[in-house]
């Protein structure tokens, strides 16, 4: 993990938000924890704001741990809406 963030995930900055076009016509989930230190809910939020298939869900009791049961809950409900025929 920390290889990663070191490395920006070998991303540009800004490059998602650039780039978001590819990502118009796909679905996807954005589950963010109210108290994320590691990735702030403002991102979550601007990402959301220019990929319009994409659903945001903040967990208001959550920062950055798996382990909180609302983040482990939505991430099974959105894992579940992608498995449903």
């Amino acid at each position: 993990m920390t290889h990663y963030v070191r490395h920006h995930a070998w991303l540009e900055d800004e490059s998602l938000l650039r780039d978001v076009g590819v990502l118009v016509d796909i679905p996807g989930f954005l589950v963010n924890g109210r108290f994320e230190s590691q990735a702030p809910l403002a991102n979550a939020w601007e990402l959301k704001r220019v990929w319009p298939r994409a659903q945001l869900v903040i967990v208001d009791d959550a920062g950055h741990a798996a382990g909180n049961a609302g983040i482990t809950q939505e991430l099974i409900r959105a894992t579940d809406q992608f498995a449903a025929p």
